[in-house]
């Protein structure tokens, strides 16, 4: 059987008062934010693939809360689906403040890699297999989710064809 059970990747980030990390008003960038989620969702599908990957599209960034200065930041992201050569992952972004304890989903984003093998040739992934109930949602409207990105990715392309590659 070539389906895995999803794998969760957990990864910790630290922002402080004095981070390079954060704006003038004491919160996390969001490119940053969005870095490490690249980073964690590299992490999950290659460890669902066992091979390489590249990231094809971050479908979407939905930040839902400021990251603040002296929050701890907790990255999750697990592989939700696969098609063919496509990896998708989800990753969820949670800030705790560490003298209370609270903690705030903070932003959702859904990432897509294409595998690669040694020679940089697109490898077929392995299918997953949904376990609990929201893997099992995330699964079910993944194949809606991939048809919404190709036609955003050829609309994209469309347009980088009309403005090519001159001076703005």
């Amino acid at each position: 059987d070539t389906n895995q059970a999803l794998q969760t990747i957990t990864c910790h980030l630290d922002v402080d008062g004095s981070s390079p990390d954060t704006n003038h008003y004491g919160t996390m960038f969001g490119g940053k934010v969005m870095a490490n989620i690249d980073d964690v969702a590299a992490i999950a599908a290659t460890r669902h693939a066992r091979t390489s990957v590249v990231t094809a599209s971050i479908d979407s960034v939905d930040f839902l809360h400021p990251i603040r200065e002296g929050q701890s930041v907790c990255l999750e992201a697990f592989v939700v689906w696969t098609h063919g050569t496509a990896v998708k992952v989800f990753v969820k972004v949670v800030a705790e403040e560490m003298l209370t304890g609270e903690r705030t989903v903070c932003a959702t984003s859904f990432v897509t890699f294409v595998t690669l093998d040694v020679n940089g040739e697109k490898k077929i992934v392995p299918g997953v297999i949904p376990e609990i109930e929201l893997e099992k949602l995330l699964y079910d409207e993944a194949p809606e989710r991939a048809k919404k990105r190709m036609a955003k990715r050829a609309a994209s392309k469309s347009l980088a064809e009309k403005f090519g590659t001159g001076t703005p």
